[in-house]
């Protein structure tokens, strides 16, 4: 009986070193800090997003059409471009400058309300006159939207801009270029969802 409890005795401190050789101890699992990232609201207007050729902004896409022939995106895009023309936010001046079957060519000129904010207390919009360019070939049609200007604040004292002097990097940003210039980057802004939303309903119209 006293060999079985000394037996027993010396296990106790055996099984305990087994325990702290083997098993790993608890540990306080503490969670990562979250990283918060702020994301600029501006940052696709920032620098680079109005392009320039030649010293003048042109905005330019090169939209893929697979197995359709010059043909067909010219007739596409002729007929979706004469219903722009023609749309609510239009001017009569606004009209089909250029339509050529032979060359695949189209020209159209654009005068329209852009409009920054709208409601029962105030309207503050301008209009926004712009030139496009569309060259059709197999497969693609390229794109661009250039002459660009606007005439602002009419009814009290008409301003009169051009693209050039008014939403270019020099002129719609910052000196960090990190934000966006009071009145000549909301021109700035506008301008440039007006360019994608233009360039995204070509492409939607060319691959339905």
């Amino acid at each position: 009986m006293k060999r079985v409890i000394a037996l027993a005795l010396i296990s106790l401190p055996l099984a305990a070193m087994a325990q702290n050789d083997w098993e790993v101890p608890d540990e306080v699992v503490t969670a990562p800090a979250e990283t918060v990232v702020e994301v600029n609201p501006d940052q696709k207007y920032l620098a680079g997003a109005v392009t320039e050729e030649n010293g003048k902004v042109v905005f330019r896409k090169v939209i893929s059409a697979p197995g359709k022939s010059a043909d067909e995106i010219y007739t596409k895009l002729l007929d979706y471009t004469t219903r722009m023309t023609k749309g609510k936010n239009q001017f009569e001046t606004s009209r089909i400058l250029l339509d050529n079957p032979q060359t695949h060519d189209i020209a159209a000129f654009f005068e329209e309300w852009l409009v920054f904010k709208s409601h029962a207390l105030m309207l503050d919009r301008t209009r926004l006159k712009f030139t496009l360019i569309i060259r059709c070939t197999d497969g693609q049609a390229d794109v661009c939207m250039q002459r660009i200007s606007y005439l602002y604040d009419e009814e009290r004292k008409p301003q009169n801009y051009t693209a050039e002097e008014w939403i270019t990097d020099e002129e719609s940003l910052n000196k960090k270029q990190d934000k966006l210039l009071p009145l000549s980057g909301k021109f700035r802004r506008k301008t440039i969802d007006r360019k994608d939303f233009i360039f995204e309903k070509f492409e939607e119209v060319l691959n339905k």
